[in-house]
């Protein structure tokens, strides 16, 4: 039995599926629960709802959910927690309860698709390659495998998705984004492609944007900045991939203050850098972090330091020390520069 006919058999078993999207969800996420939705539909599933975390704030994002018209409702661990045997539930683009979401730590899970690396990912269906490009790649295959129905909203989403987590066939692509984008092409809306790929920026995104070209410490091919105190947390992963162009840079890192956390946003096509390991190693006992070996991110929460909110400054300054001095020896600055 195929992977999507595995999936499907276990769909049949369900009269509703909550997807759980990560928090603070991005186009691969959520094309992602759009397509899984899709596919439950066609099993026979009535109830379908798409969960979500944090905060839609980043422009694209934003323009996706609006002119997709995606229904998306705020998580409730009421949702997830003591439900019927025929309730499912799934997680997309993301693998562990806990882990960049909000479902309590051990919750059974049904359904996990992923593609981002993981350890011990328990849950009655799992298909997690690491090797592709998107989550949507493995959605788009199941899609066509069972021969679901891809109107023009499904195969702009899923394209769209795919050409956001691959920086448009530029990082980590590989042959399956190619054949899911063939396969997809004829029912994309183009027009629609480009309004969410072009959305407006903030003033605040392009402050924050500066801020870390101002603030930016390189040595050798690596690039250091921060934002500061940012209310745009998708300014980080904006102004990072700007600065990982810059001539000579191989691994660039961005960090900035959100509220009550401290958010880290990493690049390196580097291939003798990992910076989901790098950002991991750094701050998973204050924090955690994660990702790809050319893409990562981490949250550490402000804790103690939050005392000091009535002086930015001084904030900003431990801040900055802290999570500098931990990424340096993550990435053997010293040892470099003496070299």
């Amino acid at each position: 039995m195929s992977t999507a006919a595995e999936l499907q058999e276990l769909l049949a078993d369900g009269d509703e599926i909550n997807i759980v999207c990560h928090d603070n969800p991005d186009p691969d996420c959520l094309a992602s629960a759009l397509a899984l939705g899709r596919i439950a539909a066609a099993a026979g599933i009535d109830e379908r709802h798409i969960l979500y975390s944090g905060a839609i704030s980043h422009q694209q994002n934003r323009a996706f959910v609006n002119l997709l018209d995606i229904d998306i409702q705020p998580f409730d661990p009421a949702a997830v927690t003591d439900r019927p045997p025929d309730s499912l539930l799934a997680f997309v683009d993301h693998s562990i309860p806990g882990e960049n979401n909000q479902v309590p730590e051990g919750t059974p899970i049904d359904i996990v698709i992923d593609h981002h690396p993981a350890e011990e990912v328990e849950a009655r269906f799992v298909d997690r390659r690491e090797e592709v490009g998107a989550a949507a790649t493995i959605l788009t295959e199941y899609v066509q495998a069972l021969g679901i129905e891809v109107d023009s909203r499904l195969a702009t989403a899923l394209m769209v998705a795919i050409r956001s987590d691959t920086l448009d066939f530029l990082r980590g692509a590989t042959r399956a984004e190619y054949e899911a984008a063939g396969f997809l092409q004829e029912d994309v809306d183009g027009d629609m492609v480009r309004q969410i790929s072009s959305p407006s920026v903030t003033g605040a995104t392009l402050d924050a944007i500066s801020t870390a070209i101002d603030n930016r410490m390189t040595t050798g091919a690596i690039l250091i900045s921060h934002v500061g105190r940012t209310s745009e947390r998708d300014s980080l992963p904006q102004a990072v991939d700007y600065l990982a162009r810059l001539e000579g840079v191989q691994t660039a890192i961005v960090f900035g203050i959100v509220e009550d956390t401290i958010h880290v946003s990493a690049r390196s096509p580097d291939p003798r850098v990992h910076v989901g390991n790098l950002l991991r190693d750094a701050f998973e006992d204050v924090g955690s972090g994660g990702g790809h070996h050319d893409v990562a991110g981490g949250q550490i929460p402000l804790g103690i330091f939050a005392d000091y909110t009535t002086d930015d400054e001084q904030l900003l300054d431990i801040v900055e020390r802290v999570i500098t001095d931990r990424l340096s020896k993550g990435l053997n600055i010293s040892e470099d520069e003496e070299s």
